[in-house]
């Protein structure tokens, strides 16, 4: 039975340990933080995520969708709320298809008394990585108790942005990495239940207030409440670093954002009491250090949180893993390295999609002409289904390389931009006429 070290039981180290202790091996986990059970959520932490195809498939894989399945909310379209109030209206994707509004705190729950179920699996908390020697393949933890030294075979690196474990890699030659924080950071707000205990806005939609440089987001949640994200500049004219006080951050609520506002009878409470967190992008290469250590999930790839994908992409690293695994038999040194090589790529293309999903939700869905886009694409793809899928629909309803969706995402952009020029295009969109000069273009860029 192989021995191996997983560090970190986040949402993507506890499913990894799932899968690990599937394939037959004798698991170690170690965290850094407290119990996730005993403790609630981290603080600055994103409390609902968006789960969506990529990570559904990951869970099916290892039995555990199901049981993720009773507490998500399907959101089948976004609500955009304009300055004046004004509703309009975007589904996601097809008929019933959707994104699913789950809780960040219970999912690493489920997934954690999941991975420990398995009689092989130990997880170890309040243990914080303080050396690792990546050549080895072998840790050391501190926790109250004192030192204690891995002794797999092979280390799994799932301890997120600021992994302790790559740190330790980027000391070796030729090692590439790259941080860059964005100018927007985040804080989480609450809109709660209504007196009956109901929803106060649509409950299965993911509602998004466009502002330019600015927007807010809410997700739904099984009690009737909502969480919403404020994502704002850090610095600046109009920033969280401009709005010193409580009754700034009001003043600017009651001007952006009123309808949202009028649902959240503590703002002052929660705008003083919940803390503005950074969003910041890691890439770095190789992953691997032969077949001893690797990197995956926000340890090699972290992500701005725009497209959803940031759960999404950690939880398919852990299928195409377990799948290259197989291929080479548990052969860690092959393994490892094509798992890095054949993952990198797309790692770097949902980072671009994502940053390029920022400009779309807090710009673009605001303006007419990107909801005419949106509306003359979903026609074409309901008379042509196999001749066109939406970029959005790629990232999130498929599984197709995030790298092959972002190059065919540019290609149809382009394709769009003339289709957007024809004359009286608002007034004739649905024409046959439209139609076909779609699906010219569209061969003629395939000849």
């Amino acid at each position: 039975m192989k021995h191996v070290t997983v560090v970190g039981a986040g949402l993507v180290g506890s499913l990894w340990s799932i899968y690990l202790a599937q394939r037959g091996y004798r698991v170690e986990v170690f965290e850094r933080r407290a119990d996730p059970r005993k403790t609630g959520i981290a603080e600055g932490r994103s409390i609902n995520l968006a789960l969506s195809d990529r990570g559904w498939a990951a869970l099916e894989k290892v039995g555990m969708a199901d049981a993720v399945r009773q507490s998500a909310i399907p959101m089948y379209r976004r609500v955009m709320h304009a300055l004046d109030g004004a509703l309009s209206f975007q589904p996601y994707g097809k008929e019933n298809q959707a994104i699913y509004s789950v809780s960040r705190g219970g999912l690493n729950r489920l997934l954690v008394e999941a991975a420990e179920a398995h009689p092989q699996v130990t997880v170890h908390f309040s243990h914080r990585c303080v050396d690792a020697d990546v050549e080895q393949g072998r840790a050391t933890f501190e926790s109250a108790e004192g030192t204690q030294d891995s002794n797999g075979e092979a280390l799994f690196a799932t301890d997120g942005a600021f992994s302790q474990v790559r740190a330790k890699m980027q000391r070796r030659d030729r090692f590439n990495y790259e941080q860059e924080y964005i100018d927007h950071g985040y804080k989480e707000l609450h809109i709660p239940p209504g007196a009956d205990g109901r929803h106060q806005l649509e409950r299965e939609a993911l509602h998004i207030w466009p502002r330019g440089q600015h927007m807010l987001i809410a997700l739904p949640n099984p009690d009737g409440s909502f969480t919403c994200t404020l994502f704002f500049p850090m610095e600046g004219a109009e920033s969280f670093e401009a709005l010193q006080t409580v009754e700034a951050a009001r003043a600017f609520f009651a001007a952006q954002f009123r309808d949202a506002l009028d649902l959240m009878p503590d703002f002052e409470a929660q705008w003083a009491a919940n803390p503005v967190a950074s969003l910041v992008i890691i890439r770095c290469s190789p992953w691997n250090v032969g077949g001893k250590t690797v990197l995956f999930g926000d340890a090699s790839h972290a992500i701005v949180p725009f497209y959803g994908q940031g759960m999404n992409s950690g939880f398919e690293d852990c299928r195409v893993f377990d799948a290259v695994l197989e291929a080479h038999g548990d052969d860690f040194e092959h393994a490892f390295a094509e798992f890095a090589q054949k993952r990198k790529p797309d790692a770097d293309a949902i980072a671009e999609l994502a940053m390029r999903n920022f400009v779309e939700m807090r710009d673009l869905t605001a303006q007419p002409e990107f909801l005419l886009q949106k509306k003359i694409e979903a026609r074409f793809s309901a008379l042509h289904p196999g001749q066109w899928m939406p970029l959005y629909s790629q990232v999130t309803f498929s599984h197709i390389p995030y790298a092959e969706a972002l190059a065919a995402g540019k290609r149809q952009d382009a394709l769009m931009a003339q289709i957007l020029a024809r004359p009286n295009i608002a007034e004739n969109w649905e024409s046959e006429e439209v139609m076909a000069e779609m699906r010219r273009l569209l061969e003629a860029t395939r000849a």
